[in-house]
């Protein structure tokens, strides 16, 4: 979102892209296909329909404004990025659990990061409870998806009042679970299963360093790149391709972590 240079923007986007497929397998791909295309093709056609700057004129609409070359570029530019973020947040949704988000945050924040957690595991929860709600209702026959407007719009309600009832009942079994174990005392400690090694300082450190020669860089104007009143950017140097590579290696840091690890399992299941 800070680098508005589409070299980057398609770095960052292939990378979020080949993280998602990774973690999410054919599902990612049908993701990106069904959610991320039209919305790509929405914004890349929306900005130039509006925003008529730029030097390079293609053509006059009917309106009698100008379709300039600048603004189909800063549409497509704006439409790479909005997917390459979203991407992203799907990667992030799928590896930050519940339980990571605790242990991160517990110490420094424990309340906020508490109601966090249970704010992100509430909605796939949901979700699921619903599901299970409409199968058992389905089995006594009453289909939301069949029968007139009426039935159906009854046979919703029922469902999402038992939904409701579920939600409340979780929510006093979850605070009397919390109050019967003990949280809010003073003194508590907490369990994880996870500890800060050798391996996280040397990803912290790897991380912090591309992050700071990437940020030195950018303010540098490394990543330098305009679109008004005419397309210009940065010029091919050894610094803006060292500044890329950097980027790039960044981008595929996550993907390359887990297919080490991924390698260093099979290796030791094979002994």
């Amino acid at each position: 979102m800070v680098f508005m240079n589409p070299v980057s923007l398609v770095i960052s986007f292939a990378g979020a892209v080949s993280y998602n497929v990774y973690l999410n397998g054919r599902r990612a791909v049908r993701f990106q296909l069904v959610y991320m295309l039209p919305m790509f093709l929405l914004t890349a056609v929306l900005n130039p329909a509006f925003n008529h700057e730029g030097a390079t004129t293609l053509a006059y609409l009917p309106s009698g404004n100008p379709l300039t070359a600048e603004s189909i570029a800063f549409g497509m530019t704006a439409a790479v990025m909005l997917a390459a973020v979203i991407t992203w947040f799907s990667c992030y949704t799928a590896v930050m659990t519940s339980d990571k988000f605790v242990y991160m945050f517990g110490r420094v924040i424990p309340a906020l990061s508490l109601v966090l957690s249970m704010t992100l595991r509430f909605a796939p929860k949901f979700a699921a409870e619903f599901r299970k709600i409409v199968a058992a209702q389905r089995c006594i026959g009453r289909d939301i998806s069949s029968g007139s407007v009426f039935h159906r719009a009854r046979t919703l309600v029922t469902v999402v009042s038992i939904l409701l009832t579920w939600s409340l009942e979780n929510a006093i079994e979850t605070a009397d679970s919390m109050k019967s174990r003990g949280y809010g005392l003073r003194g508590r400690t907490a369990f994880s299963v996870y500890r800060f090694d050798d391996r996280d300082k040397c990803a912290l450190a790897w991380l912090g360093g591309c992050g700071f020669f990437i940020l030195c860089g950018g303010l540098a104007g490394g990543f330098y790149w305009r679109f008004y009143p005419t397309i210009a950017g940065a010029p091919l140097t050894a610094l803006t391709v060292t500044l890329r590579a950097a980027y790039l290696a960044l981008c595929l840091t996550p993907l390359f972590l887990d297919l080490r690890e991924d390698r260093l399992w099979r290796r030791r299941n094979a002994l």
